[in-house]
Formats: C-alpha cells, structure tokens, sequence
C-alpha cells in the first residue's frame, strides 16, 4: 500500500438502529427515517466493497443512536488504532463497543485516557501530517494526548481549529489525495491548509465538504451537483450516495466507517 491515507483494504461500518431517532444533533430539521437510512447505509457499504475492500459490518446498538457513526470512536493508523474519548456523554459508552473489534484487526491498540476528549470525526489523515482540529467535541488535552502516541508512531500532527458553529473539523473538508484537500471556503480561509492543493466546495454546497477518497472512488453525498461535477472534472471517480438521514443527525460520508 503505497498511499496508506486514501488506499484501504478494510473497512469497519455499523448498522444504523431504530433509536436514531433519539440521536444528537444541532439542529431538529426533522426526524430521519430508519428504512431510507439503511437503504443509504447499505449502498455505502456497497460501493466500499466495490473497490475490493473488506468491510467489517457490525449490528445496531439501540442503547447507543448515534453509533452508525463509528468514525468517532478511533483513529486507525498503519502502526495501530486509538480509541478515542468522545466529548459527548452519551456517545462515551460506543468506544467500548468497538474496541473488541479493533483488537481483532490491530496487533497495538492504544487508548485516550482523559481528563480530555478528542473525536474521529476532527482528525484529517494526509500524506504528510495528521490535522486535528479543536472544537466543541475534541479539547487541547485530547489533543495532547493523541499527540504524545501519534508522535511515538512516527506521525507530525498539527493542531488546528474548527470553524465557529461546525460539528467537526471534517464536517468542513476531507482528503482527495496526498496532497489535495476538499475544503470549504471558511475552513481554508483560516490558513491551515497551506502547501496543499486545495479545491473548493461550490457556493451553497458546503455539506458536499464531508467526503471521502476511498482507494480509487471519491464518495459525496447526493444533492451536490455543482461539486460533483468539479470534482469529475479534476479526474476524480465519484459516487453520490444519498447522506439525507444522516444529515438530519450531523452525519456524513466519513462518520460512517473506519477505514485502514
């Protein structure tokens, strides 16, 4: 594997559960459907396996609605997994839930212990560097303590910041290539994306920032066109896959899987 943040073999997915109705999210724009929600999960899976990747698919957990959104609970690197220490309460129980699983796959599995909280869903994986971005889920202890691991790893890691009001640092970009950056307009105007190649998100398109570069596909939600269209232009492979439901709890292309 000779580029280790977008070529994958493996992939780890959860089924979505009935109780995502009770899931977090910033906003109520409506309760999201527990049938389109697995259709949609299901083409997700799908299309990862089309690129010859294994996916490990792991049942719903009721007691736990946001935990089709395993991105969260760890940071899987070629040397090993961390699990992290969501800065959501109710998703602390999830980390737990996926760290058997994780043994199985990983032969080091690491451990963010706190006081601190730190989530997948802010840790960008380049060719370079591992960006992590402050926000109201992931906090500078966090941060330090994923440094401290990452560093005895081999890996520079970078701490950024979140744009005000953004769930994640990834709800706003994701990696096209080793060097090249999804970004939104807000996201890059901050600097932290210097020395990349960065393309942008259309005007009004700013969800579509939330995709991800799985071995030769690039996968984006649907409704995007503009976006889509730029990307297919820049020689990327896309496939649009309907995020309606996951949208309606701050979910996305990325939230949904681990990949290594």
């Amino acid at each position: 594997m000779t580029n280790p943040s977008f070529e994958f073999t493996r992939a780890i997915t959860r089924r979505p559960a009935a109780s995502i109705a009770d899931g977090l999210r910033a906003e109520d724009i409506g309760a999201p459907d527990l049938d389109q929600m697995l259709a949609d999960h299901a083409h997700y899976v799908a299309t990862l396996k089309k690129t010859g990747a294994e996916v490990i698919e792991l049942p719903p957990l009721e007691a736990y609605p946001d935990a089709q959104f395993v991105e969260d609970t760890a940071l899987c690197l070629p040397q090993g997994a961390i699990l992290m220490r969501p800065g959501a309460p109710s998703r602390m129980g999830e980390v737990a839930e996926m760290e058997p699983t994780l043994r199985d796959v990983y032969d080091d599995v690491r451990k963010i212990n706190g006081p601190g909280h730190i989530e997948g869903g802010d840790i960008l994986v380049t060719g370079r560097e591992v960006l992590v971005g402050r926000s109201d889920r992931t906090d500078a202890a966090g941060v330090a303590e994923l440094t401290a691991i990452t560093s005895e790893w081999g890996h520079a890691l970078r701490e950024v910041f979140t744009p005000p009001g953004v769930l994640h640092f990834k709800t706003d970009c994701s990696l096209l290539d080793g060097d090249t950056i999804l970004s939104t307009k807000r996201l890059d105007a901050s600097g932290c994306f210097k020395g990349y190649n960065v393309l942008h998100v259309a005007d009004g398109e700013e969800a579509a920032a939330n995709s991800i570069r799985f071995n030769q596909l690039v996968l984006c939600p649907a409704g995007f066109p503009r976006t889509a269209d730029m990307l297919a232009k820049a020689g990327y492979e896309v496939v649009e896959i309907n995020n309606s439901e996951c949208a309606k709890l701050d979910g996305g292309m990325s939230c949904l899987s681990l990949r290594f």
